[in-house]
């Protein structure tokens, strides 16, 4: 059934508080900053030793793919802390905008109880898938791509009319505002053109964490939602730039 939502609801929606997604990015924050990562805190050292102790870091709560089915509860709860450890200080931004824009739109429409497990179980899903593809990888993989992939592809399912702002290089970077069934599935066809590419190798981007994380948020949202899609035309802030979660 579609439900086509009034232009005032869509907007009441866009107000209603967001405590889980505000929550969600008070923690990675704060996990960032008391972390190696931010070179904040200097119980961790300098130089060589940041290094080291940024390594072990990640190795202790990140995913590592060649560990994580080895049978060990350990390794089966980082596909959870990974999704709150992030790698730098641009990780953790673009991440974080992604969530500031398209989570409280989606927790308001999902509720609350959903929300957290589309995000939670969603993330966890998307880093195992990633980690079942790459068993032999030593690499760490941190970061919340693959939950906040899985709320991009809920957004999508339940906004599919809301407006994004993006700044596309070919018209001079440019802000054009374009609606979410346009803007979205281009992204994760990126995504998807990245992983081919990538799939040996190359820069340390979870590409693929990133669209299964994305199938899994519109699946979700299809699933509980009953077919039924919401905003027919109210426009939705997002993000400027192509930064990818």
């Amino acid at each position: 059934m579609i439900r086509n939502w009034t232009a005032s609801a869509a907007g009441a929606l866009r107000t209603t508080p967001a405590p889980v997604t505000r929550t969600l990015i008070v923690l990675c924050c704060l996990v960032f900053l008391i972390g190696p990562a931010s070179e904040l805190h200097p119980g961790h050292g300098s130089g060589d030793e940041l290094l080291a102790a940024q390594r072990d870091y990640f190795r202790r709560w990140g995913v590592i793919p060649a560990d994580l089915f080895d049978g060990s509860p350990a390794a089966a709860l980082t596909p959870a802390t990974a999704l709150f450890v992030h790698g730098s200080w641009v990780h953790l931004l673009g991440n974080m905008l992604f969530l500031h824009v398209f989570g409280p739109m989606t927790e308001a429409r999902l509720g609350r109880v959903r929300f957290t497990l589309c995000y939670a179980g969603c993330g966890y899903l998307a880093l195992l898938g990633y980690a079942a593809a790459n068993t032999g990888s030593e690499r760490s993989l941190v970061g919340a791509s693959g939950a906040i992939s899985a709320l991009l592809g809920a957004f999508l399912f339940l906004f599919p009319r809301g407006r994004v702002t993006s700044l596309l290089p070919f018209a001079f970077f440019l802000p054009v505002r374009l609606p979410a069934w346009a803007v979205l599935p281009f992204w994760a066809a990126l995504q998807w053109a990245a992983a081919g590419r990538f799939a040996e190798g190359g820069p340390g981007v979870a590409y693929l964490a990133h669209l299964v994380g994305f199938a899994l948020g519109f699946g979700c949202a299809w699933v509980w939602r009953g077919g039924a899609t919401t905003v027919k035309s109210a426009p939705a802030p997002a993000p400027e730039g192509e930064n990818q979660p």
